[in-house]
């Protein structure tokens, strides 16, 4: 009996261990998981702080804008200043590059204008039209008319150059075959290969699409995750447009056209329920103090023009398409009334303010809190809730205010950055997309445009909220009588 007692005595001591054991980790388990979960929320409440601080100084900045656009000649300084402070950084960030495996990479963005370095894997490289430095047209890019390597321009910095129709060389990548890097600014195109220390790129890929590149040891596959299977690029970038017209110029000759097609329009909305999502500019900042005001913003004019049975304007100023900063669109899309008939979604702008090239995120992950993450959420809820509607992403117009708040805060990305992602997961997703960005239109680089429509550098007066909802009308008649 006594050696029973003593057994059972073991065993209890011994369950007593492994409880007193289990709820040792279990308390450990939740002690790292709490860790974690305040790391974050104190990590977010510092982004928000920042992007807090980075708004405020958006808002002096519009106030700046708007003086200095009652005169002319004040304002022409303070945008040739803006372009030239610009185009240093990017020949600087040029310069301290170094050559080195697997192509450039790194966590500097070298332009707004052409050639980024950011980051590595998908959304690293060259990007877009490859420009070293200044606006195209300028005479500071490498290549005649402003977009790419061409000719016997060499790139700035050490291990970089190109020769006549030679292979672009250097200490860890070239360009081999004869086309090598085409001067259109596309990148390395037809059956060129590029090889170096670190990758090849070959067959009829381009090596940038919209400012991703193929870098690292990272490649663009079929197999990413989603339908994903390209980057898109628009058909004509603004940088492009820019070489034909002024903004001013493009708004003019688009703005005649829309009319036209307006007028000659066969399409009946009459019984059709739109619905806008966006920010200040969705909700017609500028006009507050004038009586009635919502009633010149683009929503309300779009559906004066379209004779629409309702438009609801689900515009809220400050706010953003991620979580990163206020009233984030992927918090509140599901406020769109469920019998709506058409969605368009046009934001981008205070996210421009906003992203490290961290909250940016990738399109391989799509992490929450991050621009690439939310977006896709926000597509995904979209077609999920509302299977029926026809949606449009808009992408947000260029603005001087971007490249003013970037010259203070290195951190923030280019515009295009943004815009090439909302490409290409409207691609994805097989929405509609009206893409202002490389239209050339209301594009508030141009004095004109500041002093005629966008008074405080991205804002629009009564007019210019009228020529963009113009626009957007006239986009979505072309597009419902092309189909």
């Amino acid at each position: 009996m006594k050696k029973i007692n003593e057994i059972l005595a073991v065993v209890i001591l011994s369950l007593m261990a492994v409880l007193v054991a289990a709820v040792g980790l279990r308390i450990y388990d939740t002690y790292i998981t709490n860790s974690e979960i305040e790391t974050q929320i104190k990590k977010q409440e510092q982004v928000l702080a920042r992007n807090r601080e980075a708004n405020d100084r958006v808002q002096e900045m519009r106030q700046e804008i708007q003086e200095l656009s009652a005169d002319r000649e004040r304002l022409e300084q303070f945008l040739e200043e803006l372009r030239l402070e610009n185009q240093k950084a990017v020949q600087a960030a040029a310069q301290e590059q170094e050559p080195g495996e697997g192509g450039m990479s790194g966590n500097e963005s070298m332009s707004d204008n052409g050639l980024s370095v950011s980051g590595d894997g998908l959304e690293s490289g060259i990007s877009e039209n490859a420009a070293v430095a200044g606006e195209p047209g300028d005479g500071s890019s490498l290549s005649e008319n402003g977009y790419g390597v061409s000719e016997n321009d060499a790139m700035p910095g050490s291990g970089y150059g190109v020769s006549g129709n030679d292979a672009m060389s250097g200490s860890g990548y070239g360009v081999s075959g004869n086309d090598a890097m085409s001067g259109s600014g596309y990148g390395v195109s037809g059956n060129d290969t590029m090889s170096g220390n670190g990758f090849s790129m070959s067959g009829n890929d381009s090596m940038s699409v919209n400012g991703f590149s193929m870098s690292g040891n990272g490649t663009v596959s079929e197999n990413m995750p989603g339908a994903l299977t390209k980057l898109v690029r628009p058909e004509i970038t603004l940088e492009e447009r820019r070489q034909i017209r002024s903004s001013l110029e493009e708004t003019f000759v688009v703005n005649e056209e829309d009319q036209i097609c307006l007028e000659n329009r066969r399409t009946d909305f009459s019984g059709k329920k739109i619905a806008c999502l966006g920010d200040s500019i969705t909700a017609a900042a500028n006009l507050e103090d004038e009586e009635n005001y919502l009633s010149y913003a683009y929503p309300a004019v779009l559906g004066e023009i379209l004779g629409a049975e309702e438009v609801y304007n689900l515009g809220i100023g400050g706010s953003s398409i991620g979580r990163y900063w206020a009233d984030a669109f992927v918090e509140r899309y599901t406020d769109i009334p469920e019998d709506t008939d058409i969605i368009i979604v046009m934001g981008g702008t205070n996210d421009g303010f906003c992203l490290s090239e961290e909250e940016f995120g990738t399109l391989s992950e799509r992490t929450p809190w991050t621009f690439c993450g939310d977006l896709d959420e926000l597509m995904r809820g979209l077609r999920e809730n509302y299977p029926d509607a026809e949606i449009y992403f808009v992408t947000p117009l260029p603005n001087i205010l971007q490249d003013y708040l970037m010259r203070e805060r290195s951190y923030l990305l280019p515009q295009r950055d943004l815009v090439n992602v909302i490409l290409t997961l409207s691609a994805e997703y097989d929405f509609h997309v009206i893409d202002l960005y490389n239209s050339n239109i209301l594009d508030s680089h141009d004095v004109d445009i500041v002093t005629d429509y966008v008074p405080d550098g991205v804002h629009a007066n009564r007019e210019g909220y009228r020529i963009l909802a113009q626009h957007i009308a006239a986009e979505m008649v072309r597009n419902c009588e092309e189909e």
